[in-house]
Order: structure tokens, then C-alpha cells, then sequence
């Protein structure tokens, strides 16, 4: 296994938080060093918003809800418990910003007809988006393979090629989703925005590219390196990027080349060269916060159906919401994730340290190549 990206360091928060009954303090191992702290007085703001009975962590400067896979079976309109419960949750959380990273309705599926995909969307606005919009919370979003596959048949046509056009009228029609817009040409398939911290005038800075397949076309690659090479881009706090498939598989039954990002190191590298802090994923509907290099890699859960296991694990599957707080000063981020159908904190320390797949590992957020065993080090993908 190669060494980290050298100049790569990490420091880890120890301040002590309250706890509920059988759950635990979340992951609080920040991604990169301390800045130096914004002169501007904060906004007076609840310090750990949460709903009650759940764990409440600190809030940072910028507070994302992230979520994922929420669809059901194909053609479903109708959503399971575990969305339905963390729709009713999110205003409490008093998110800056949520956040999913696709699959939002059931489609991929070449028999449903047009009526049953709008009816689809129709579903998806009447249960969760308007909920969202009725609490006032800004949402980005990626486009998943269920939403709008990008597949191409061999003679290089789209596949899905209804699903995709009506999730762009669906999408074209709801185009106010409360995000600050900075390129949304390709809206909603690519498309960028910024979101400000709660003091300052610093920002964060978005991505959203289609990786609803394993290949994202190189006209949108090349769009994306300009996107993130751009003043406004390297002026901001953090970068951000997020997209459908992952750029390493972490899921059973997931951990095969066609579900996961082509050259996903390549693609990597290139988002390490423009300063990208993390690359949100979803598609392997199994949580795993991870890092790479020097960039980090949020894994989400999936909330709806199909919950899978990670690979090199026995642990129970879990449907799960991560809450990102980031915070200016140190320009790094805490993860606080629970298991929706239990409500409690997933302990990263139960999780696997590292998960090799047929691209290459990734470590555990918390540990650091220096940290490996010989058995660690030495371990193969067995796919």
C-alpha cells in the first residue's frame, strides 16, 4: 500500500459531550489544519440543535444534513419508516444546508411508463421535498441511478433516456431549492453553488457532477476541473464535491468496478490538485467515513430500501442521516451519524479500519497509514 500525500496532517478534537443511554460520541477527527479564526462576531445561533431524546452535537459555522438512497422498490411511491422519520427530524437539526447524494425516487427500470415515473416524482415532492421547502432548508442534491441513469446502450444512446428528461422537467420546475446558484447551466445534472458560514464573509464552495454511472463523461471532468479552478472556488473556505457512485467500494455486493467511479484514483487525484476537502458519495447504501490521500470520503448510508454491509465486516446493516459541522476557524469537519431505525450514534470505532476493494483501500477517517499493521498493510482485495 502506498503512504499518505506527504504535508498531509490531521488533529483530533477531545472535548468531552454529553451522551444518551446506549449511544456514543461521534466522530470528531477533524480533516485538516487550523486557519486562522474570522474577526467577525458570531450569530447568535441554538449551539446544539438536535431532536429530543437524540444525542446533540456542538454545531460548527456551517451545518450540512446529509442524506441518501431514500427510494423503496421499482416504480415505489411510497417511502419506509426511516425517511419518513428523518424528514420530521431535519428542521430540529437546523441544518444550513441539506444535502443527498441521490436516488431519490425508483426508476431504472425500462418497463415504467411515463405516468409511473412522474407519479414517482410526484410522491417524492409531496413526502419530502415539500417538507424541506416548508422548513426553509436550502437542498443540493446529486442525481442518482435511480433518478436518471446515464447509462448508454451500445450504440451510445441513453438507456434511461425518459427518466432523464422527466427528472430535468421535474427539476427545472422546482429549480429554487434555496442553494446559492454560481453555475447552473447543467442544472440538474452538473452544477455548482456556494453556501456561507454563519459568521464572515468565507464560504463553502459545491460540486455536483452526474455519476449516476461509473463514468462521468470527459466534457463534464474538464467543466469540473475549470469549476474548481475558478477564483471563487479556491477562495473559499472548503471545497466540496459530490456524486452518485463512489470513487472506491466500500458495500457488499457493491464492490465491482461498474459501481464505482472509472479511474476513481485518477479522479481523486484531480480533486486533491484543486484543494477538495471531501467527495460525498452514496449508491453503496452502507456508511463508511473515510479518507485517501488527502482527501476525505463520506460514504452515506442509504435510508430507504436495500441496506447493505460493508465489506470486511459482520457488523448489522443500518439505514443512516450523517450531520457534517464544519467550523471556520479550523476549516475541518465533524461527523455525527445515527442509525435511524435505533436513533442512535454510530461509533466510527465499531467500523472497519480500512476496506480494500478492486480499485484499492480506503482508511477509517480516524487512522493514518502509520497506524496499519503487517496484516493490515499486506491485505487483498478477495473479490
Amino acid at each position: 500500500m502506498g503512504g499518505m500525500v506527504a504535508g498531509a496532517t490531521h488533529s483530533y478534537l477531545t472535548a468531552t459531550r454529553p451522551t444518551p443511554p446506549n449511544s456514543t460520541a461521534p466522530d470528531t477527527s477533524p480533516a485538516t489544519p487550523p486557519s486562522p479564526p474570522s474577526a467577525s462576531p458570531p450569530v447568535a445561533r441554538a449551539t446544539n440543535p438536535a431532536p429530543p431524546g437524540l444525542f446533540a452535537p456542538p454545531r460548527g459555522d456551517l451545518r450540512l444534513a446529509v442524506i441518501s438512497d431514500l427510494n423503496s422498490q421499482y416504480g415505489s411511491t411510497t417511502y419506509e419508516a426511516e425517511v419518513l422519520r428523518t424528514v420530521a427530524y431535519l428542521p430540529q437539526w437546523e441544518p444550513d444546508l441539506v444535502l443527498c447524494s441521490g436516488d431519490m425516487v425508483a426508476g431504472q427500470f425500462p418497463s415504467l411508463t411515463r405516468a409511473e415515473i412522474e407519479a414517482m416524482w410526484s410522491a417524492f415532492d409531496r413526502t419530502i421535498a415539500q417538507a424541506i421547502r416548508r422548513a426553509k432548508l436550502p437542498y443540493g442534491f446529486t442525481i442518482g441511478n435511480h433518478d436518471a441513469s446515464g447509462a448508454l446502450g451500445i450504440n451510445g444512446t441513453e438507456l434511461f433516456a425518459q427518466e432523464r428528461e422527466l427528472a430535468k422537467a421535474y427539476w427545472l420546475s422546482h429549480a429554487d431549492t434555496g442553494v446559492n446558484f454560481v453555475d447552473k447551466a447543467g442544472f440538474p445534472y452538473f452544477y455548482t453553488f456556494a453556501q456561507k458560514f454563519a459568521r464572515g464573509s468565507e464560504e463553502v464552495f459545491f460540486l455536483v457532477w452526474d455519476a449516476s454511472t461509473s463514468r462521468i463523461p470527459p466534457e463534464q471532468l474538464t467543466w469540473a476541473e475549470q469549476a474548481l479552478a475558478s477564483d471563487r472556488a479556491q477562495k473559499a473556505k472548503l471545497r466540496i464535491v459530490t456524486g452518485h457512485l463512489p470513487l472506491y467500494a466500500v458495500a457488499v455486493g457493491r464492490e465491482f468496478l461498474g459501481e464505482i467511479v472509472e479511474n476513481g484514483d485518477r479522479v481523486r487525484q484531480m480533486l486533491e490538485k484543486y484543494r477538495v476537502h471531501t467527495y460525498i458519495s452514496g449508491h453503496h447504501h452502507a456508511y463508511y467515513p473515510a479518507h485517501k490521500g488527502t482527501l476525505q470520503l463520506l460514504h452515506s448510508g442509504a435510508l430507504g430500501s436495500g441496506a447493505r454491509p460493508l465489506l470486511s465486516s459482520r457488523l448489522p446493516v443500518t439505514k443512516t442521516l450523517t450531520i457534517v459541522d464544519i467550523s471556520l476557524d479550523k476549516a475541518d469537519t465533524v461527523y455525527t451519524t445515527y442509525n435511524m431505525t435505533t436513533q442512535e450514534v454510530i461509533d466510527i470505532k465499531t467500523l472497519p479500519r480500512l476496506i480494500v476493494g478492486p480499485n484499492g483501500y480506503v482508511l477509517r477517517r480516524d487512522v493514518e497509514e502509520s497506524d496499519l499493521t503487517p496484516a493490515e498493510k499486506s491485505a487483498e482485495f478477495s473479490g
